[in-house]
């Protein structure tokens, strides 16, 4: 059997709590998808898979489900560390073409750094599969 997504969405969320599982549960509810069972898979976008809200995304998945993520996660037990998760996207003009998705953790970074960070990792890896040569220059503008 082949299942290739046909369809996407972005979410997020945090948790906290003193157990690193918990955590995590937490995280997922305020994700809105702790019903799910999550399956991470590798970071490829496939063709003409369209991004869709979170909303019309739930809207065909039931609680029990298993579904495929891309997730990226981070955690601390250190009082106020500074900590970051993101997924970022690259999508190729040519909808019949793959895209790419990051993973990025880190400490000490914002959101906003984290994220751009995995934007550009997706950037530089859909970029080598067409034979670009990204610049390091290129990637912090």
């Amino acid at each position: 059997m082949m299942y290739v997504p046909k369809a996407m969405f972005f979410t997020k969320g945090k948790g906290v709590h003193k157990d690193h599982l918990t955590s995590f549960e937490l995280a997922l509810r305020d994700a809105k998808i702790s019903d799910l069972n999550i399956v991470s898979v590798s970071s490829i976008k496939p063709p003409k898979c369209k991004i869709i809200s979170l909303q019309e995304g739930r809207n065909y998945l039931v609680p029990g489900q298993v579904v495929f993520v891309i997730i990226a996660r981070q955690s601390t037990n250190e009082p106020n560390r500074l900590i970051a998760a993101s997924v970022g996207l690259a999508n190729p003009a040519d909808e019949g073409q793959y895209g790419y998705l990051s993973e990025h953790h880190s400490t000490g970074e914002t959101a906003q750094k984290a994220g751009d960070y995995a934007e550009d990792m997706a950037m530089e890896m859909l970029a080598s599969t067409m034979g670009l040569l990204v610049s390091a220059a290129v990637l912090l503008i």
